[in-house]
């Protein structure tokens, strides 16, 4: 008994410990799921800007939701960033979040690409985009209802329906459509694929390259980035590439958001919301822009070279809250109709 005393003690004071170690002055402590190397940039600016050093933890979304529950109270993360609102959803429904109120940041950051209650910011977007061969496809499809157009069977490739961009897509299309026709909108759409679905959306890009697809479901930055540096299989080839922005004439077209919210139990609440506020900011704006092929968040920032060249377009003002909502019935549906 006097044994298990003193154990329940250290482990006791071990959380103490590790908390009072996450509370450290002068740090933050970043879980990312973001993976890219330009990143560097944002966090050294901000550790130049402020003197408060980044700690960064990096995996997949999914497994740092799951650290952040494990953890409870001690968890030391300060800042959870994703992207796509789904992921931010799903971490907002296990209560892991903190409201946020910011002067700056409702100021800079458009309402709908923010949560209602300060729980998450959205920072940079990607325009789920229709690509296609210019020279085998002369009426590509202008929606993405279009997509289900018997008249483009065997063209069309896409990713799996495991991927969170697809199940946004279709918890969109719920939100806009309902369940019935959303339904029939997948099957449509799977009728006509030309392959399994496979890959990532730079594959989808290569499936236009290599005759294997005519028409493709990407994000916008996989193609602008193979417009600024060399992308295996896909820079080189993109002349052969048209786009479009689908439903500019309906709702807009679909974005996915990489977006950052404050921990529950952030131990460093006040230098969390600085680096919110800081990815506000011109220069890290204009950095996802140049750093990582995004469209900036805030309007009227600068638009790199390689987004410029895609252009601009009318968005999706859908409350992405739905996104997150309408995850499961669109998981459902895929299932349903064969969607692997």
């Amino acid at each position: 008994m006097f044994e298990k005393i003193l154990t329940t003690i250290a482990v006791a004071a071990l959380l103490v410990a590790n908390s009072q170690q996450a509370r450290a002055e002068g740090e933050l402590n970043l879980y990312s799921s973001r993976h890219y190397d330009t990143d560097e940039r944002l966090y050294s600016d901000f550790e130049e800007k402020t003197g408060i050093k980044i700690n960064r933890i990096e995996a997949k979304a999914s497994a740092l939701i799951e650290r952040m529950k494990v953890e409870g109270p001690n968890s030391p993360a300060d800042i959870l960033m994703t992207t796509d609102v789904g992921r931010m959803w799903r971490a907002d429904q296990a209560e892991l979040l903190q409201p946020v109120t910011s002067a700056l940041l409702d100021k800079r950051i458009p309402s709908n690409f923010r949560h209602p209650d300060g729980h998450w910011y959205g920072f940079s977007l990607r325009a789920r985009m229709i690509f296609f061969n210019k020279d085998e496809v002369s009426e590509p499809p202008r929606t993405y209802e279009d997509l289900a157009d018997p008249k483009y069977k065997g063209m069309v490739c896409a990713r799996s329906s495991g991927n969170i961009y697809m199940q946004s897509l279709l918890a969109a299309m719920i939100a806009h459509h309902g369940e019935e026709k959303a339904t029939k909108w997948a099957a449509g759409m799977l009728a006509n694929f030309a392959r399994k679905p496979q890959g990532g959306d730079t594959d989808q890009l290569r499936g236009i390259v290599s005759g294997q697809c005519l028409i493709s479901i990407a994000n916008s930055y996989y193609f602008s980035r193979a417009l600024r540096k060399d992308v295996s299989n896909l820079t080189g080839s993109t002349n052969g590439i048209g786009w479009v922005f689908p439903n500019q004439e309906r709702q807009g077209t679909h974005v996915n958001l990489s977006l950052a919210g404050v921990a529950l139990h952030a131990p460093n609440r006040e230098n969390a919301v600085r680096f919110l506020e800081y990815l506000a900011g011109d220069s890290a704006q204009q950095y996802f822009s140049a750093g990582n092929d995004e469209y900036p968040a805030v309007p009227g920032v600068g638009l790199s070279q390689s987004v410029a060249q895609l252009g601009l377009f009318r968005q999706d003002r859908l409350e992405l809250t739905k996104l997150g909502e309408n995850q499961k019935a669109a998981q459902k549906i895929y299932d349903r109709i064969g969607y692997e």
